[in-house]
């Protein structure tokens, strides 16, 4: 007799960003900072964003958190986010009010330097307490035993101790640990990771994407982590997308975009990268620089001018964004074979 079938669970939606354009207003022009920027992320699984310094990684968090500078403005998309309740609400059009009741509790974020992130004459306790008591009621000794909890979570040593202190009495992996503390404190449903292991030493580095991650699955929580640290990625996220000069060029399962690149700058990132077995010597620098994004002519590639594969039809409008596999899209008229 065979044995039943069982399906595999299915996950939910959380979070779908479509054809999201950002611009900036400076007193140097119009910069066009996002793109037809799209992508997806469900229950449990783990996004990573990766592209070099001025990509547009950032910016497309902050835009998701609605927190976005004055300068910038949402020409066009949408942030679909699914609630606790069900309900699907755009991030992008949410009233400050209710995005507010959101922010902390349904979706957090850890900040790329927790140092300027945290209140520095604020003791970290009575930082997490803040959320807490904004989002969850609780009042009182719950309320510091909750906080206390949420430290020793984050495998702070001695968190009763650590919770009167002040940010600067911590070093900066404790900071960064006293940052995931107070974005999971309310066990969101949705974390963004913006560059959380920046300035922290090779083995705090670990233990910060250790304790990320394994939260992250007892949870059966959606976590964006965003990096130019391509071996981060690789070993922490389920899908990666690649974003150039505020355009998504590549979007692929982890496996598949590293075995088998086919957009030209995802190829050369990945020759960029240091390895244990290249010298020196191995590593392919990618030539140029980034477009000017404040240029009213600029290509629909905007890797055109960098790219070894370039020829007229890039310039053409639009940009194709071909399915060439299974959950793997590429914008680019001469995807690697």
């Amino acid at each position: 007799m065979n044995a039943p079938t069982v399906s595999a669970p299915t996950r939910t939606e959380i979070l779908s960003v479509e054809d999201l354009a950002v611009e900036f207003r400076t007193r140097s022009g119009i910069v066009r900072a996002l793109e037809r920027v799209s992508f997806r992320i469900r229950q449990g699984e783990t996004l990573g964003i990766v592209g070099e310094s001025g990509s547009g990684k950032s910016v497309t968090a902050f835009t998701v958190m609605g927190l976005l500078d004055r300068a910038g403005k949402v020409t066009t998309g949408q942030a679909l986010f699914t609630t606790e309740a069900g309900k699907q609400v755009d991030l992008l059009t949410t009233p400050e009010k209710e995005l507010r009741l959101l922010r902390g509790k349904e979706l957090s974020m850890i900040f790329q330097n927790p140092r300027t992130a945290l209140n520095p004459i604020r003791r970290v306790g009575k930082q997490i307490e803040d959320v807490l008591r904004c989002h969850s009621g609780l009042k009182g000794q719950a309320l510091q035993e909750r906080a206390i909890a949420s430290l020793a979570q984050v495998r702070i040593p001695d968190p009763a101790t650590r919770y009167a202190a002040y940010p600067y009495e911590l070093s900066g992996g404790m900071c960064q640990r006293v940052m995931i503390a107070l974005a999971l404190a309310c066990s969101p449903k949705l974390l963004i990771a913006d560059e959380p292991t920046t300035g922290l030493d090779v083995t705090t580095q670990a233990t910060v994407m250790n304790l990320i991650k394994d939260l992250a699955v007892q949870q059966n929580m959606a976590a964006v982590l965003i990096t130019h640290d391509l071996a981060l990625a690789s070993e922490y996220c389920d899908r990666i997308i690649v974003m150039h000069a505020g355009h998504v060029v590549e979007s692929a399962s982890t496996h598949t975009l590293f075995t088998a690149p086919r957009h030209p700058y995802t190829a050369r990132l990945i020759a960029s990268t240091p390895e244990p077995h290249k010298t020196f010597a191995d590593l392919l620098p990618i030539p140029g620089n980034l477009p000017d994004l404040r240029s009213a002519t600029l290509p629909p590639c905007r890797f055109s001018g960098r790219c070894d594969r370039h020829t007229p039809e890039c310039d053409q409008p639009p940009l194709p964004n071909t399915t060439v596999a299974p959950g793997h899209q590429v914008a680019c008229w001469h995807p690697l074979e």
